[in-house]
């Protein structure tokens, strides 16, 4: 059996890790490979601290970005209730539905957040009355807010 080498993925590599990971691999596959493509470099001790610098940098703006989505989620739970007026026909039915774009709208004039439709999920609505939408600000954090749907 061959030796396994260590080194230090410098791009994503398919099946074997991303960048910034320790990969033990077979000699000839970092010799003809991996280190040729500029995929990957030997891990010496300085690299190793480069890494794990560079790793608890991406920590810190994770644990920002997960602060700054559960702020966002308290200024969306503080507007409370969400009026979308659409035109109404028989028993009160409303004419076409009511779109993530609908939501994202009235998100932006109610609190002047601007939400990306795709993160948001409602039900199907095509009568008046009240309905919850789930926004999803963050991996870890979902925020939940009432649409009240009215005849316009």
């Amino acid at each position: 059996m061959a030796k396994q080498v260590q080194l230090v993925l410098i791009k994503d590599v398919s099946k074997l890790g991303k960048s910034g990971d320790l990969v033990d691999v077979a000699p000839g596959y970092a010799r003809n490979y991996l280190i040729p493509q500029s995929l990957a470099t030997h891990a010496t001790p300085g690299i190793l601290r480069q890494v794990e610098r560079r790793r608890e940098q991406e920590r810190q703006r994770q644990v920002e970005v997960r602060q700054q989505a559960l702020e966002q989620k308290a200024a969306l739970e503080k507007v409370g209730k969400l009026k979308i007026a659409k035109p109404v026909g028989e028993n009160e039915a409303i004419f076409g539905t009511v779109t993530t774009q609908d939501v994202a709208e009235a998100i932006q004039a109610a609190s002047s957040q601007e939400i990306d439709r795709r993160r948001i999920t409602i039900p199907d609505i095509n009568q008046l009355g009240t309905y919850k939408a789930q926004i999803k600000l963050h991996s870890e954090v979902t925020a939940e807010i009432n649409i009240e749907v009215v005849a316009s």
